[in-house]
């Protein structure tokens, strides 16, 4: 195992029982027990856990979403496919409203200096976004998230509403034919909703993980979903009863 498939290991067995040992990491991972506390030492200054005498504890409640820096690294190569193909849906010319999360930001890098105007909604993506001749960069105002970094709140939703976009890119938490578009963060949940409002087309750009999840804030029923891009891990049950949503779903 990679240091991030050692993470993703941690990561679950917290979430399953609250808390892990170093021994029982080291033989599930082949890896010694010095590599191990490091590892736990790097996830604890994430904020995912707290170190304790032979282990960790988690520090994540339930049903909240691990911090940024850990999910950045979590399914990364999927994450790069999913921009890629989302790429492809975004002919020159186009105005993108980019929505907050770690996927937005693979889409962020891959928009830099192509002719297109993005609107990003979290600082992450604005900050791969570098405005040139070829690509101009909209920020709305709001209030900054804290770790997070995405913009909530009347400012921001009063900036979608000032703009129309040829198509709206949004990540989330969960997505079922069943509970539609979900995500943790309430005020997220109106922004995205706001940039939904202000786009022609809205596209979900998720990770397969999230396929079948449902998290506690309802953005939309998946049939507001023009198009749906994620990885070939997602359930195939589960796709097909958003294909039959009316959702265009791509798999890359």
């Amino acid at each position: 195992m990679d240091s991030a498939e050692r993470a993703d290991l941690v990561v679950a067995r917290l979430k399953d029982r609250g808390e892990v040992g170093v021994v029982e990491l080291a033989e599930a991972t082949g890896h010694s027990e010095m590599t191990i506390r490091r590892d736990l030492d790097r996830l604890a200054a994430q904020g995912v856990l707290r170190r304790v005498r032979g282990g960790a504890v988690s520090l994540v409640p339930r049903g909240q979403e691990p911090p940024f820096g850990l999910r950045e690294r979590q399914a990364a190569d999927a994450k790069r496919r999913i921009a890629a193909e989302v790429g492809e849906m975004i002919p020159a010319g186009s105005a993108v409203v980019l929505d907050s999360g770690t996927t937005a930001v693979e889409i962020a890098r891959l928009l830099n200096g192509r002719p297109v105007t993005v609107m990003p909604l979290s600082l992450q993506a604005a900050q791969a976004l570098e405005p040139s001749a070829e690509t101009r960069v909209l920020m709305p105002g709001g209030e900054v998230r804290a770790g997070e970094l995405n913009l909530h709140g009347p400012l921001a939703e009063a900036a979608l509403a000032a703009v129309r976009f040829d198509v709206a890119v949004l990540g989330c938490c969960g997505l079922s034919a069943s509970d539609g578009l979900t995500a943790h963060d309430l005020a997220d949940v109106a922004v995205k909703r706001a940039a939904m409002r202000s786009a022609r087309r809205t596209v979900a750009a998720t990770d397969s993980t999230k396929i079948g999840h449902v998290t506690m804030g309802h953005v939309c029923p998946v049939g507001d979903l023009d198009a749906l891009v994620t990885d070939t891990g997602a359930d195939e049950e589960a796709l097909a009863e958003i294909r039959a949503a009316g959702v265009a779903v791509a798999t890359v």
